[in-house]
Order: C-alpha cells, then structure tokens, then sequence
C-alpha cells in the first residue's frame, strides 16, 4: 500500500474549478483538467473521473495500460455525444492522466497536459509527455523547454479527450520500487512550479499536495491546481 495525499483548489484567478481528481482503490489515480465555455469543462472532467470509476469497477484485475485507454476512449465518446446533444456543452474536453498500481508494476494512460512523474533515487521524470502545440515544438528543437513555460501558445492542447473521435492516447507500464514517489497533476501546478521545486517539495514535505499547491499559489495560481502524490512504502 501507499501513503496518498490529494487537493484541489480553483486558484486565485478563474471563478470555477474545472479540475477533478479521484482515488480509486485499490492504488487507482486519475487526474483530469476541463476546457470549454460556461460549465462545459467542469461537466467533462468530471465525466471523465465518474465513466472511468465506473468502467474499472466492472473490469477484474489487473487493470493493464490497455484496460485504462479503453476507460479514456469509453470517456471520448460520452463527451461527445454531450456535447452533440447539448447545445452549452460544445467544444467541451479534458485531459486525462490516469495510474494504476498493481503487483509491482505502474501501468498509466494519457492525453493531454496533465502529467505524471515518478521521483526515484531522488530524481523528478517526466513520464509522460505532453499533447501540446509547444511540446512539439520542444521535440522539433525549435523552442527550448524555458521557452515553452512563457509560450503564448502554451496552452493549445493537440489532443484532448471529447475533442475528437479518434483520440490518440499515450500508454506504458514500468516496474515499481518501494520509495519511489508518483506525482500526478494538472498544467495550474506545472506552469506555476519549476520541476526542481517539485521535487524538493516532494522529498521535504509532510504533506506535499497541499505544499504544491501552495506554492502554485504562491507564484500566482492563474489557474485551477490539483495535485495527488503517492508514496509507495510497501509492495
């Protein structure tokens, strides 16, 4: 089992929230950053966490990096068909960065700019990569990555859930040591938090999720933040 510690907050910016996280036992985690207008972005996050609750539930386990990308496709395309039907819910999406834990291993699958990093040996990876306009261009080498953090264009998504019907989703699996420390989160930390304060946070704090978003806060929180940390203390 692990120690998980989770938040939310809408920032000091935006009047809404349209983030939504959830742990799911046994050693689930999703996290999952809304857009559209009105209250579209909170109605399709938040359809994301409940139709991926709701689809593992009835799956045995272990529930492989496969069975995780069908929870995101069965999201993809409720939300559209929503947002078909629904006038105020056009253009609806969300991201979608989604972990389980079994038997040693981690497996994920994700779309979007929310992320996942493993701290291990007390080194921050990023685990996935980011579906986003300024993250090819990093991979092109046409900008560098401290470019990419003040890009006026760093938040137009290339792949989004509910955006389109063949979404691309990103999956792997990898071993899992005791101590090694899982940090999954929305763009409202990472755009306001460098990695090496991440990682610092993550190795010092009693609490780390609600220290994250503090210091999220802290350096403005334009946007809304969710943070769940997890500590694997046995396997």
């Amino acid at each position: 089992m692990s120690k998980v510690y989770q938040t939310t907050h809408v920032g000091k910016v935006r009047k809404n929230n349209e983030d939504a996280l959830i742990f799911i036992e046994p050693e689930t985690f999703a996290v999952a950053d809304g857009m559209g207008g009105q209250a579209a972005g909170e109605v399709a996050s938040q359809m994301l966490i409940d139709i991926t609750k709701n689809f593992l539930s009835a799956v045995p386990e272990p529930w492989s990096e496969d069975i995780l990308k069908k929870a995101i496709l069965k999201s993809n395309a409720a939300i559209l068909r929503e947002a078909r039907n629904n006038p105020n819910y056009r253009g609806m999406g969300t991201t979608a960065t989604i972990l389980h834990i079994y038997n040693r291993r981690a497996y994920y699958a994700h779309v979007g700019d929310s992320r996942l990093y493993r701290l291990k040996n007390k080194i921050l990876e990023q685990m996935t990569q980011d579906h986003s306009y300024v993250e090819n261009l990093v991979r092109r080498g046409e900008i560098t990555a401290e470019a990419a953090r003040v890009h006026p264009m760093k938040n137009i998504l290339t792949q989004a859930v509910g955006a389109v019907e063949n979404v691309s989703v990103d999956t792997a699996s990898f071993s899992v040591e005791i101590g090694d420390i899982f940090l999954l989160c929305t763009d409202g930390l990472t755009n306001m938090v460098e990695d090496k304060k991440i990682a610092e946070i993550l190795l010092t704090s009693e609490n780390p999720a609600e220290k994250l978003v503090q210091a999220a806060l802290d350096n403005g929180g334009l946007d809304n933040i969710s943070v769940i940390v997890i500590e694997v203390d046995s396997l």
